[in-house]
């Protein structure tokens, strides 16, 4: 009778049958932790994103200050070298390095707006910089890098140059036929400007997830 029970009636799982589940690994007889297998894994997580971010930070940063290195430094040569001196043809009359003191926005545009310009810069970078707290993508951190260093270069000039704080007017240099005279901090802001366009148009998100529209 007990065997035809147990053959017939005997339910699918331990549980049914009244019999304790064995813990699995082998650990019989050792309490069951409180933290699932899910919570394990996005914790697990957690800890792989932070080191990531800070990465992220890092490149941030790091692109920021070569930008801004580079475009001070070319500021200091060409008014030390430059201005007040004939321009400097580099392919024939198509390029030319031309000393000019800028008080507008890049490219010359809205010189009666200086101070209004400098908040705009400021706020650019206090924004990136709270961005930067969720950062996780690698393309975003080298854009906002070059947005960084390039408001920095010409906030800067709207600091410490001539006519005064926070009325600076910012030197440009690189002068194309046709075109605006321009510098290297305005260069990077354009190419940090392009390389967001781009991510956000393929769904790339600074935290690093991809969105589709």
């Amino acid at each position: 009778m007990a065997e035809a029970e147990r053959i017939i009636g005997t339910p699918d799982t331990p549980e049914a049958a009244g019999a304790e589940p064995e813990p699995s690994g082998g650990n019989a007889g050792q309490p069951a932790s409180d933290e699932s297998p899910g919570a394990d894994g996005t914790a697990a997580r957690a800890a792989g994103q932070r080191p990531r971010g800070r990465r992220r930070i890092a490149v941030l940063f790091t692109v920021a200050a070569f930008a801004y290195a580079v475009d001070l430094v070319s500021k200091m040569i060409v008014v030390a070298k430059l201005e007040h001196h004939q321009p400097i043809e580099i392919v024939g009359d198509w390029l030319r390095f031309e000393a000019i003191r800028n008080a507008g926005a890049a490219f010359g545009v809205g010189e009666a707006f200086t101070v209004i310009f400098t908040v705009i810069a400021a706020s650019v970078i206090v924004v990136i910089a709270r961005l930067a707290r969720k950062l996780y993508s690698l393309p975003w951190a080298i854009a906002l890098g070059l947005l960084l260093g390039g408001a920095l270069g010409n906030l800067t000039d709207r600091i410490f140059r001539a006519p005064g704080v926070f009325e600076g007017a910012v030197v440009d240099f690189i002068a194309p036929k046709h075109f605006a005279v321009f510098n290297l901090a305005d260069s990077a802001i354009v190419c940090g400007g392009i390389l967001i366009v781009l991510l956000s148009f393929k769904g790339l998100d600074p935290d690093g997830t991809v969105h589709k529209d």
